[in-house]
């Protein structure tokens, strides 16, 4: 009997997170196929719907409202998400380039990452102006612009270049954001000037000409300034150039033109039209490259010309997500025709919209909550997922899958269960030769010369410290996961006060063909051998085996002056307490694995996990630091705890001081706990005042297990602020000073009774 999961046999890579890919990724999710592997490369894990852009710049919506989350919805999918830009493509070897990592290769690939801005060559522009694409960048620009007209007593001359129903929108959004944020501020309503600029004779050129009628009146009574029929011939700080030689003073300068494509995507050699934007035909498929499907504003229909238009994008997901199936099971492709005639809604400011279809325009109140209802059913679809089922073991369809897939995934999984699984020689092979560990003069045999084993020398007057650790992995990205296991393991070398000296990797890869086990050791090692390059750890050899999960473990050496070891049982009475790193990795990733946790949540704690705490261990030992632990499964309070009974001390905790990671009050307040946390629970008897403490919530996440944790110490009170100010200027962002060190007994309440095994009290 096989019980092993189905093998990889297929990659199937999606560039970007638009509008396209995100019904392909919920399509998928619902209906996978078996064998393939997906992954979706993002630089963004936020997906901004353009369509509800204004009424975010207007104040009607928040953040969430406008913004489908790509994490959720991407373990939703099954997909791995790689938070990564994309530098090009190698499409003879059909990988995807990407920067500081190894390549990462496909089968099949399809492109949806919109437009980038375009400036036509209009000098000055792309240093001055603040451009709309892509939507993400434009948002915190946008906050920061409102900020700007709130705080200023003059007035406030704001331009948007594009008149086309964009720019429109966005204008009147901009007026009614501007003028309101005006009147809470208590200044009159007429200090903010706007203008429209375009190059056409009359706004929305494309449309009909009852909707510009009417939206030219709404920009009149507005009164908004509009400069029609020139172009913008250059751009100036604090000004703009007309074709005609006249010139508008402006203090901020909108640009909502036609963007243009990623020059990366022509410099990989896919056939593209005149404005750099993929060439498909009919079936969305790359007229070039077979291997190649492209969507939404980066392609361009041969046979089917449209403006660019979210509307488009949206529509195309359907038929992607059917092609891209029927690509990858060797069946025959259909091809899409878009509708000619489509419903535009412009919103104008305010609860007020404008919409038009084919020759018929129509405007109001009511039109603008027909916006609203459509806009939110739309998100709604991609922010309602169903409920995740407990992990299977997935099964093959015939009727799903072409002859030669069922062959491949067969032959798969036909591997022999002994010598532990191990990786076959030749995969391996080829990805040491792919990996790039830093050389040391102490290591006399190491991957440079493989042999039975490695052999080091330990320099006179060191001590050899030694720590083990192995987990699955948390994250999809297993060249990221590489990363955060490393540094996970190096806390404790760190925590020690040594230096790292040698690693030893042992890891598991779930099973595959050759080819897609290769590639992800190559993936999972090079972002360990990054960290322990850095680190000046050499990799000196290990174990690879095949397994139902991706996992890692690493046993490290290091070394350290015998009278310079920091030790958990050097805390004294007056030592303040520091932390490095705010906490709640658990209940995050609790919360992720349920799809309740949003994507910015994860990417700040995966950013913490891959922070390495080589410096802040050496600047806790400049600033004379009296012991030291690094905090990682037991949760902060059951470190604390050995660090007390080892040290013979008590500890005054200041919970208010303790740093939280985003969203980890949210979640642990919500129920979602790590399944180590009521293990940690058991520590509470460690605490004075439990009842009193409980009522924080702060407290629970005391007994959060962390992955690269942070570091904790005891620093002498007269060096503490020095210390914390060089942590956060070493990019510790989240480092504090969090409690007091006590002599024994001293944090019993007075009313205690007890054995005085109660050696924390906290401070809320």
């Amino acid at each position: 009997m096989n019980d092993q999961p189905v093998p990889i046999v297929k990659d199937l890579v999606l560039i970007g997170g638009g509008h396209t890919h995100v019904g392909v990724l919920k399509r998928f999710g619902m209906r996978p196929v078996p064998g393939v592997r997906l992954t979706l490369i993002t630089r963004d894990v936020h997906t901004p719907y353009s369509g509800m852009l204004p009424g975010l710049v207007s104040g009607h919506y928040d953040f969430d409202d406008v913004h489908i989350d790509l994490a959720p919805l991407s373990r939703f999918a099954g997909a791995r998400l790689f938070h990564q830009s994309v530098m090009g493509l190698d499409l003879d070897r059909r990988l995807v380039l990407c920067e500081g990592r190894p390549p990462v290769p496909y089968d099949l690939l399809s492109i949806n990452i919109g437009s980038t801005p375009s400036f036509g060559g209009v000098p000055g522009a792309a240093e001055v102006v603040v451009p709309v694409k892509p939507i993400s960048r434009f948002v915190p620009r946008w906050d920061r612009i409102r900020a700007r007209v709130a705080a200023s007593d003059g007035r406030m001359r704001v331009g948007v270049v594009g008149a086309g129903a964009g720019g429109v929108e966005l204008i009147l959004a901009v007026d009614y954001a501007l003028r309101h944020a005006g009147q809470a501020a208590g200044r009159p309503t007429d200090t903010v000037e706007l203008h429209l600029f375009g190059a056409s004779d009359t706004i929305l050129s494309t449309h009909n000409r009852g909707m510009r009628r009417r939206l030219e009146r709404i920009l009149r009574e507005r009164g908004v300034q509009l400069h029609l029929g020139q172009t913008v011939a250059a751009v100036a700080e604090g000004q703009v150039s007309l074709a005609d030689g006249g010139t508008v003073a402006l203090d901020e300068i909108l640009w909502v033109t036609q963007a243009g494509a990623a020059p990366w995507l022509a410099g990989s050699g896919l056939d593209v039209d005149e404005r750099g934007f993929v060439r498909v035909d009919d079936t969305l498929q790359s007229r070039s490259h077979p291997r190649v499907f492209a969507a939404g504003d980066v392609a361009a229909v041969v046979n089917h010309p449209r403006e660019k238009a979210g509307v488009f994008a949206v529509r195309q997901g359907p038929p992607l997500a059917d092609n891209l199936r029927r690509a990858l099971l060797g069946r025959s492709l259909r091809p899409f025709r878009p509708q000619r005639r489509f419903l535009t809604l412009v919103s104008t400011g305010g609860r007020h919209a404008v919409g038009s279809r084919g020759w018929w325009s129509f405007e109001g109140d009511a039109v603008w909550r027909w916006k609203d209802w459509i806009d939110r059913r739309f998100m709604t679809l991609y922010a309602d997922l169903p409920a995740m089922p407990e992990a299977t073991a997935p099964t093959i369809d015939p009727g799903l899958a072409a002859p030669e897939v069922l062959r491949e995934i067969s032959t798969a999984a036909m591997r022999c269960g002994g010598c532990g699984s191990k990786v076959g020689a030749t995969p391996l092979g080829r990805v040491l030769e792919q990996l790039q560990p830093v050389r040391r003069d102490d290591v006399l045999i190491g991957l440079d010369a493989p042999d039975d084993a490695a052999v080091v020398t330990v320099p006179p007057g060191k001590v050899l410290v030694r720590t083990v650790d192995a987990f699955r992995a948390i994250v999809d990205d297993p060249f990221v996961f590489g990363q955060i296991t490393a540094n996970h393991c190096l806390g404790d070398i760190f925590a020690m006060g040594a230096e790292a000296q040698t690693a030893l990797a042992v890891a598991t890869v779930p099973f595959g063909l050759d080819q897609k086990v290769e590639d992800t050791l190559v993936q999972l090692l090079s972002g360990a051998v990054q960290v322990l390059n850095e680190a000046g750890a050499a990799l000196v050899g290990g174990h690879t085996s095949e397994g139902a999960d991706l996992s890692l473990g690493l046993s490290l050496t290091g070394l350290a002056d015998r009278d310079a070891v920091l030790r958990k049982g050097g805390l004294r009475p007056g030592d303040r307490l520091v932390l490095t790193k705010g906490i709640g990795i658990g209940t995050l990733f609790a919360a992720e694995m349920r799809m309740r946790a949003k994507g910015r949540w994860i990417d700040g704690a995966i950013a913490a996990m891959r922070q390495s705490s080589r410096e802040a261990a050496a600047a806790l030992r400049r600033h004379a630091a009296s012991a030291c632990t690094d905090v990682t499964g037991f949760g902060l309070l059951g470190h604390l705890v050995e660090m007390t009974r080892a040290s013979n001390v008590d500890v005054r905790l200041d919970l208010a001081a303790v740093p939280v990671l985003d969203g980890a009050l949210e979640t642990s307040a919500a129920g979602f706990l790590s399944s180590l946390h009521p293990h940690n629970v058991r520590l509470r008897r460690a605490v004075a005042d439990v009842d009193r403490a409980s009522a924080d919530p702060r407290y629970p996440l005391l007994y959060d297990p962390q992955t690269a944790g942070g570091l904790l110490a005891g620093v002498p009170s007269d060096r503490v602020d020095a210390c914390v100010d060089e942590l956060r200027a070493r990019g510790y962002q989240h480092a504090a000073i969090i409690g007091t060190v006590e002599p024994r007994g001293a944090s019993q309440p007075r009313d205690s009774i007890g054995d005085n095994d109660a050696p924390i009290r906290i401070d809320r």
